[in-house]
Parts: structure tokens; sequence; C-alpha cells
């Protein structure tokens, strides 16, 4: 498997991490990016200009990047993924590798599949298994799709976390799904008993049972990075969980937890737009992000 131009559909935080991540690896000549972000007036110069530093080249649209690629990386929200795949599977090459990391359900990521295969061209779909920034491009991740060995066998060669589970569709993605619904549930729940207790003023008590039961965990800490990971990225969160709920939903249940897990995300992410974490600083306490909650639904 020979891969020397690699492309980015979407240059948000995961894209510009793996833009800056690949250039450079043994065998690749290029790395470029499509984002619609490059098109937008309030947002053209900045990312372009971002690009253009990290060694990224910036494309004037889908079609422009997938003429000149040997492996194409999706990483948009999860509620894009199934219209990205669309859309690329009108530009992409026969022969061309796609790689889904977006959090998609099983049904999802065996539908886009479908697309790009049609085209000639080869879909693998990849469950990224934790958060991308601590890591980087190593970041754990699970492969499925009959090009799934291969494609991990020249990821791994790049220093990159990437495991091939399964040639049939969907099994990695239903792994990444299954996990999102304790790991966002922890984070809705944590905001939920936290910014509860906050209110009651009771979070002293609370807390110390929390470490009496679960001693390998720092309550403290960890709220503040799920506060603060949820305040920065609710919304697409959210479209991950509603993802969850369609995994839950494909496999015959009622998803009442990961529905519920996607509202609470949701409702984060409509307060930090509307701006009422905006003068928090970055070490901000779980306490602070509670208060201003707290403050913005008014007196009970």
């Amino acid at each position: 498997m020979d891969i020397q131009r690699i492309g980015l559909i979407g240059y948000g935080e995961v894209g510009k991490i793996f833009g800056a991540g690949l250039r450079g690896q043994a065998g690749v000549q290029s790395v470029s990016a499509w984002d619609l972000k490059f098109a937008a007036p309030a947002t053209e110069v900045a990312e372009r200009a971002h690009a253009v530093h990290a060694g990224v080249a910036a494309r004037d649209s889908m079609q422009a990047l997938c003429a000149d690629c040997d492996l194409v990386i999706s990483a948009v929200t999860a509620s894009n993924t199934l219209a990205v795949a669309q859309e690329a599977a009108r530009r992409i090459p026969p022969g061309c590798l796609f790689l889904d990391l977006n959090s998609a359900s099983p049904g999802t990521k065996q539908q886009a599949a479908a697309l790009v295969d049609a085209a000639g061209a080869h879909y693998v779909e990849a469950g990224v298994m934790t958060s991308v920034p601590p890591y980087g491009i190593k970041v754990p991740m699970l492969l499925g799709g009959a090009q799934a060995a291969e494609l991990a066998a020249v990821l791994t060669g790049w220093g990159l976390d990437a495991r091939a589970v399964s040639e049939k569709l969907g099994v990695a993605s239903a792994i990444k799904m299954c996990r999102s619904v304790m790991i966002k549930g922890l984070e809705a729940l944590v905001i939920e008993s936290y910014t509860t207790a906050r209110k009651y003023g009771v979070e002293d008590h609370v807390l110390p049972t929390l470490q009496e039961t679960f001693p390998s965990i720092d309550w403290n800490a960890q709220g503040a990075y799920f506060f603060s990971r949820v305040v920065q990225h609710g919304k697409r969160r959210a479209e991950e969980m509603r993802e969850a709920a369609n995994t839950v939903r494909e496999a015959g249940f009622e998803p009442h937890m990961a529905a519920a897990i996607a509202e609470r995300q949701q409702f984060v992410a409509d307060q930090a737009q509307a701006g009422v974490f905006r003068d928090l600083p970055k070490a901000a306490r779980w306490q602070d992000y509670a208060d201003l909650l707290i403050a913005a639904s008014g007196p009970v």
C-alpha cells in the first residue's frame, strides 16, 4: 500500500492535529485539507494562514482535495459523517483510500461505506477511542473494513496506534459508540450531580463519598476536566451521543440513557454559545463552571 498524498476533510481540532502529525512521515509527499471555513469570510484568512504555517495545503473545494490524494481522511462532526461521504464519493478517484474518523453509528458508517466503495474507492472505518489532543496522531484507533489490516500496518509504521479489529464494517464503530455511552455519560452525570450539589451547598459531603467509593479518581480534578471539555466541545459531543443513540436503536433497544446524555451535552453547549463561560480562565475549577450554570438558570 503506497500512500504519498494525504487529504483531510475537516480542518478543526482533529484535522489540525493530524495534518501537522502526518507531515514528514516516511513516503508522505504532501498533506492537504478542505474545510468550509476556508471559504467563509469570517474564518477564511485565519484558517488558511494556520494551514500554511502547518505546511498543509488548503484546497479550494472537495473536488480539488480528492483529485490529488491516495488517502482521504474524514474528520468532521458526527452529524456530517454521511453528507461528507456522499460528496466525497462523487469526487474520489478509484483506488483511493477513505478513512472515516468520525463518531457515527455502525449503520451510518455502513451507508457511508456503500457510497465510497461504489465509486471504486476503499472505505475504512475508524473508532477513535479517546480524546485526540493528549495523544496527537498516536490516539488509539480501531479500524474496520476490507482494507483495515493493510492500512493499519501503514499507520503503525508512521507511529500511530491503529489496530484492525474486523473486516466487517460497523464493528469498530460499535466498540467506539458503546464506550461513548459510558464516557460521555460520566461527563453528563458529573455536570448534573456537581451542579446540583453546588446549588444545595452539599458538595463537600458528596465528593468525599465518591472519593471513598472510587479512591483512584481525583473527583475534583476530574470534575474540572469534564466541565471544561464539555464547555469546549459540547456541541460535537451531543452530536456523537445522538449517533450513540442510533447505535443503541440499531441494536433493537430504546436509547433512554444515550438520548438523555445528548440533551445534557447540548444544554452545556448552548450555555457556552450564549457566552455564559466566556470569562473563565483556562484553569477554572469545576465550582466556577457550576456557579455560572446556576446563575444562568435564574431563581428557582
